[in-house]
């Protein structure tokens, strides 16, 4: 009943999973503070160097169903908490793996689905009854979000500096005073100088400078934000001409065409502003014209910088001047010139809606200071969900060992198949830890029952401590994580395990 053009092919599903294998060992090598880098290439030749899985799974290029499906999931992962992707792709391939040995045992997959599902539910149990909240003590509720962004920049490539970006991280976040959209945060990339010539700079930086002759500082700012055509209206048919007799008719056309724009000019002044920003140009004889009035002129401002500074100073995006009633001009205490470097560029600050900042980022190449970008957005989001959810666990692998030590309990209590499969999830589960000493070139299952007897003794803080080869505590290591993360960690890796074990055939159109 198919058309004569088209057939229809079925493909056997271990290679399916064979494809989840490629990835996840192309990923996971990444994974923990001792983890290896990838060079992404791309076509035209353009690279960059990154461990982060979010943007490795992105730039792969794979012909397999399987990519989308966990390119997907980790993509909701990074949307979601801003870190911990590459956690949820070595977890999903994991959950593969033990699926496939249960497969082997004639398990159903229903089965399997079955018993992931109650090892998720017990899993998040666990989580909640190990994670802890100290936001009632506010000094130490600092200290330990320190901590949190301390761990989650360890994997990055700004670890050598973690302690001087944390302190960054942290006093950009607390001033947006309780707000969670981290937008109002901006990060500029100038290359030049070490990531450690980095710093904050309080208000709204603007990477565009003021005109030439004009006032370097403004206080009480009247903020006019536009995207319009500073020049004549042109004629807009095509192939339209206008015929003069004489050198003085085209010198009155001319005259118009200025007093028609001159007559623009006037229209902003009108609005009683002190600062006009304009996204596109904006012709030296008009820039001398709002000079005259006193009014600072920016012009050819970027798209998503004047988004930005729209939203934090309050005002609208215009493109007509004939209403003022119904323009939202935008205010804040200080608009002044500074120097970036040797760039200069315009500041914003005193901002009525909520203090904002600016993180200049500096570096020897571009590569660095993009991995440098994506780290600390990393930071940033992962502390904007403890500010929503400041409940947190110990890191460093004991979480993922306590889990797995409660679902192996656990499933001496369950009887039939379904036990085995929960016994596999607590396996996998367990692996986490093991290939981040791993990727360290340390001994993971000596390291793996270190922990288990500490935990079996009592010692309910014993982590990985990388540095050392060793166990140590993790309250000593300052190792914490937003108990948020880890269940996100295990929701998605669940979900996205479930759905590649409910594949049974592909079936693929091609062309006879």
């Amino acid at each position: 009943f198919f058309e004569n053009k088209y057939m229809y092919e079925y493909n056997n599903i271990p290679v399916f999973l064979g494809d989840v294998k490629k990835i996840v060992n192309c990923v996971k090598s990444t994974l923990g503070p001792k983890g290896m880098d990838k060079i992404l290439l791309n076509k035209i030749g353009n690279f960059q160097v990154t461990n982060d899985g979010a943007t490795i799974l992105k730039n792969i290029f794979f012909d397999s169903m399987a990519l989308n499906i966990i390119r997907d999931i980790c993509s909701v992962q990074d949307e979601e908490i801003g870190d911990g992707t590459t956690s949820v792709c070595c977890l999903i391939g994991e959950l593969i793996s033990e699926a496939e040995k249960l497969r082997s045992f004639q398990i159903h997959p229903q089965i399997i689905i079955k018993g992931f599902r109650i090892a998720a539910k017990e899993s998040l149990k666990i989580i909640e009854l190990k994670s802890f909240n100290h936001s009632d003590d506010i000094v130490y509720f600092c200290s330990e979000i320190l901590n949190i962004v301390r761990t989650t920049l360890n994997s990055k490539i700004i670890s050598p500096f973690r302690e001087y970006f944390s302190r960054i991280v942290v006093k950009a976040v607390l001033k947006l005073k309780g707000s969670t959209n981290i937008n109002s945060i901006k990060i500029i990339k100038k290359c030049g100088g070490s990531l450690r010539d980095s710093f904050i700079e309080d208000g709204f930086v603007l990477e565009k400078r003021s005109g030439i002759n004009q006032p370097k500082k403004i206080e009480n700012a009247r903020i006019l934000i536009a995207n319009t055509l500073m020049d004549t209206d042109k004629i807009k048919i095509y192939g339209a001409r206008i015929k003069v007799k004489t050198i003085s008719r085209l010198a009155e056309i001319e005259v118009a065409e200025q007093k028609k724009i001159f007559d623009k000019c006037k229209k902003i002044i009108s609005h009683g502003i002190n600062v006009f920003i304009n996204r596109q140009l904006i012709y030296n004889r008009h820039e001398r014209f709002f000079m005259e009035h006193g009014i600072l002129t920016i012009e050819q401002a970027d798209f998503e910088g004047i988004d930005r500074l729209a939203l934090v100073t309050g005002a609208e995006i215009v493109s007509t001047f004939d209403i003022p009633s119904k323009i939202k001009l935008g205010k804040c205490k200080v608009v002044e010139e500074i120097l970036v470097g040797d760039e200069p560029m315009t500041r914003f600050s005193g901002c009525p809606n909520g203090d904002m900042c600016t993180i200049i980022l500096r570096g020897s190449n571009f590569q660095i200071l993009d991995e440098a970008e994506r780290s600390l957005h990393d930071a940033l989001c992962v502390l904007v969900q403890v500010i929503r959810d400041p409940r947190m666990v110990w890191g460093g692998g004991n979480i993922e060992t306590h889990i797995a030590k409660g679902l192996e309990n656990y499933s001496k209590k369950i009887h039939g198949k379904t036990a085995l499969a929960i016994k596999s999830f607590s396996k996998a589960v367990q692996t986490l830890p093991k290939i981040v000493s791993e990727n360290a070139g340390l001994d993971s299952i000596e390291l793996i029952n270190k922990i288990k007897n500490a935990h079996e003794l009592g010692k309910e803080k014993t982590c990985l401590d990388l540095n050392k080869g060793d166990i140590g505590e993790a309250d000593e290591l300052g190792l914490t994580e937003s108990s948020k993360l880890k269940a996100q960690i295990i929701v998605s890796a669940t979900e996205a395990a479930e759905m590649i074990l409910r594949i049974d055939h592909q079936l693929s159109e091609t062309v006879e």
